[in-house]
């Protein structure tokens, strides 16, 4: 994997791009733009950052890749979103999670070279060598409660599956919950899905799915809950495994919520690592370091450490990282320790209340490593 940073000074914008393309392979980027504010609104700043969104294909390592997903942080969305272009050549979200670098807007999009992207029943497809890779972002119901929601949401989208010959529970990799107001309406959202995991024979005796509940503002006002989804069909089940770092992390089921830690897929050329959304909590289910910032940030360094070694991967192999920060106000030391510990890792750092409210810190990530494994077809 490669990683570049490129300031492009008459747009006042930074593009951070990591690059995994094996040689004779499928390349797969990763990119995260971060917008200067120079003291303009919102517009002047959208603008800039479409500039530099169609400057980032022309950069050599990323020279026919394709978009498959992007997501948008903003920071008013109700409002925002109106203004913005509608994507529909690949899969793509808008929510409201301010970047903290002092921006209006940012971005994180995901890009492929060397396989077919179309757009089929409202889903990304993605297809390469017998895989079939399925992206819906951006999902929102506006009638009912955080529950009823939640429901719709999940019903809707496995009723898209079943047109692609496709189920939550055999296909879905990775699921992403903003919820608003999360301290209030998490509760909600996690007891519908739940409820229709169990449905889908989803449980603590089979698996579930790794997955990010995060607080987010959708641009609908009606709307409490918002879900991304990936999921891939053409796989062997010996190629997906769950992550679970028992010495550091509990069974999520322990208290009431229903979510891989992480999962690993493993290809002929290489495996990925889905980390779910991890912060600072031990294998009894406590938070650790109640009220000390810097303290639930080296746990959660350590407790996503873990689950990457269990993928057979380290810091070294991770494409990107979200950082979702209750406090604004520890924004800079957050920032000064990730940019020291990930100097060259695509990142951002964005307003968003953990699901606990003594959780002050909470990421993500995606890590890609080159392998070889006979057993498997190449990604």
């Amino acid at each position: 994997m490669e990683t570049k940073q490129i300031v492009w000074e008459d747009l006042g914008v930074k593009a951070e791009m990591s690059v995994f393309a094996p040689e004779g392979g499928v390349a797969e980027m990763h990119a995260i733009l971060h917008v200067e504010p120079c003291g303009e609104m919102f517009a002047g700043q959208l603008a800039r950052l479409y500039a530099a969104e169609e400057r980032l294909v022309e950069v050599p390592e990323m020279q026919g890749a394709t978009p498959v997903m992007k997501r948008y942080f903003l920071s008013d969305a109700t409002n925002q979103r109106p203004l913005m272009k509608d994507t529909t050549d690949c899969a793509c979200s808008y929510i409201q999670q301010q970047p903290l670098d002092g921006s209006k807007v940012g971005v994180w999009i995901y890009l492929q070279r060397g396989t077919a992207v179309s757009t089929e029943n409202g889903i990304v497809v993605s297809s390469h060598n017998g895989y079939r890779h399925l992206w819906q972002m951006g999902m929102c119901e506006n009638r009912g409660d955080a529950a009823l929601q939640t429901d719709h949401l999940l019903v809707k989208y496995e009723e898209a599956l079943k047109q692609f010959g496709a189920t939550l529970e055999q296909n879905c990799i990775r699921t992403w919950f903003f919820v608003r107001d999360v301290d209030t309406q998490y509760g909600g959202m996690v007891r519908a899905r739940r409820e229709n995991f169990e449905e889908q024979g989803l449980t603590s005796e089979t698996h579930f799915i790794a997955s990010t509940g995060i607080g987010g503002v959708p641009a609908d006002p009606r709307a409490i809950i918002q879900m991304g989804t990936y999921a891939l069909m053409g796989f062997e089940v010996e190629q997906q495994h769950y992550l679970y770092a028992r010495t550091h992390l509990n069974p999520t089921y322990e208290y009431g919520v229903t979510f891989e830690r992480g999962t690993c897929m493993e290809y002929g050329d290489r495996r990925h690592a889905y980390i779910s959304g991890t912060a600072s909590i031990n294998n009894k289910g406590e938070v650790v370091h109640v009220g000390d910032i810097v303290g639930q940030m080296h746990r959660m360094w350590e407790n996503v450490e873990t689950l990457l070694a269990e993928a057979g991967t380290t810091f070294d192999d991770v494409m990107q990282i979200i950082v979702y920060l209750r406090d604004l106000a520890d924004y800079d030391v957050v920032e000064s320790r990730f940019k020291e510990k990930f100097p060259h890792t695509p990142y951002i750092i964005t307003l968003a209340p953990v699901c606990r409210p003594a959780w002050l810190i909470e990421m993500e990530c995606v890590a890609v490593k080159e392998q070889k494994n006979e057993k498997f077809r190449n990604f």
